[in-house]
């Protein structure tokens, strides 16, 4: 009689566990910082049990409860929308300006945030998700993602202007440099450039113009990496496809019951 085989044992969930705000975030709902107010605030059960620790670790796959009512997986959301002047690239200003959000009012959508900023003179290409990982991955230095503006100076550019924008200049500790800068057009007193970056640096564009004594008249994100902000109009937004999501970073997975 060949030898009896042990007994199988019962297979461990290959899912890691996480911290609970990770856990909302990832699922769709919240941003990690509102996660954690609401975990520190009583708000959350898993499984049953009231926890107020963010940190405390979680399954991706744990039932979890908000004001008694099931936290289930959100479908996840990738969109772009062409930023007009003058909004505030924030859900709530505490100044009382006018946000992004009000473009999406009546729209329907989960709860979704930027991924990265546009400031309130700037204008063009500016995406929103609810999945954290994926706006994450984009925004992350190592993501060699191209950022593409064009942007009205006050004066008219010559080659050796050219070359300093993308050799840069250190202003408050950083070095701000564009990837590249080339002349779109020109007028009689002003001319458009297309400047790239490939780092995203707080305002780097106009600091590193106004460290040259130029001023920005007007700043437009016109693509991100392949994708290209194209006829889309002014206020307007639209979802993205497949091949658009996965052509800026890989979408994260949805939590499998």
């Amino acid at each position: 009689m060949p030898p009896r085989r042990p007994a199988r044992k019962a297979e461990a969930s290959t899912q890691r566990t996480h911290g609970l705000a990770r856990v909302l975030s990832k699922r769709g709902l919240c941003s990690r910082s509102q996660a954690e107010t609401l975990v520190r605030d009583g708000r959350v059960r898993v499984d049953g049990k009231l926890i107020r620790d963010p940190e405390s670790r979680t399954h991706p796959a744990a039932r979890i409860a908000i004001d008694d009512t099931a936290a289930g997986e959100v479908a996840r959301r990738y969109l772009m929308l062409n930023k007009p002047r003058g909004l505030v690239t924030t859900a709530n200003d505490e100044r009382g300006r006018e946000t992004v959000y009000a473009l999406f009012a009546d729209a329907g959508l989960p709860w979704i945030a930027p991924v990265g900023r546009l400031d309130k003179a700037s204008e063009g290409l500016l995406l929103f998700s609810n999945d954290s990982e994926w706006a994450a991955a984009i925004s992350a230095p190592e993501s060699q993602l191209d950022k593409t503006y064009h942007v009205q100076i006050d004066r008219l550019p010559d080659p050796d202007l050219l070359a300093r924008i993308q050799v840069g200049v250190r202003d408050g500790g950083e070095l701000l440099a564009a990837k590249s800068a080339t002349e779109l057009r020109r007028g009689e007193k002003n001319a458009w450039l297309e400047i790239v970056l490939d780092e995203g640096r707080n305002r780097q564009i106009r600091r590193l113009l106004a460290a040259l004594d130029v001023s920005v008249l007007r700043l437009v994100r016109v693509a991100i990496g392949s994708l290209r902000l194209g006829a889309l109009g002014k206020g307007e937004w639209r979802v993205l496809d497949e091949d658009e999501v996965r052509a800026l970073a890989r979408p994260t997975e949805q939590v499998r019951r």
